[in-house]
């Protein structure tokens, strides 16, 4: 379920509905970060992950399992947010 405050920001709905993937290991970290944190992330954190989530799927779950780092330092930082994100929990 998204967050209230998504309704009235298309842009904030849009990301939180991409980063729903189909892939249990992806959706375990970015639904939720999407739903706490994307309406505090700064214009361009959230073009990082913007950017992040146009990646393949496969290229995702390498770097969110930590198996690699993007070669793109916008995107690792993207990783690192949701990584820093997904550390508060016990996946």
């Amino acid at each position: 379920m998204q967050p209230n405050n998504f309704h009235a920001d298309p842009e904030l709905k849009r990301l939180y509905w991409h980063s729903r993937r189909g892939m249990l290991e992806l959706d375990l970290l970015l639904v939720p970060f999407a739903r706490d944190c994307l309406a505090t992330l700064t214009v361009e954190q959230r073009e990082a992950y913007r950017q992040l989530l146009a990646e393949e799927d496969q290229d995702l779950y390498v770097w969110l399992t930590r198996r690699e780092v993007p070669a793109d330092a916008t995107l690792e930082a993207a990783v690192a947010l949701v990584l820093a994100h997904g550390s508060r929990f016990d996946l």
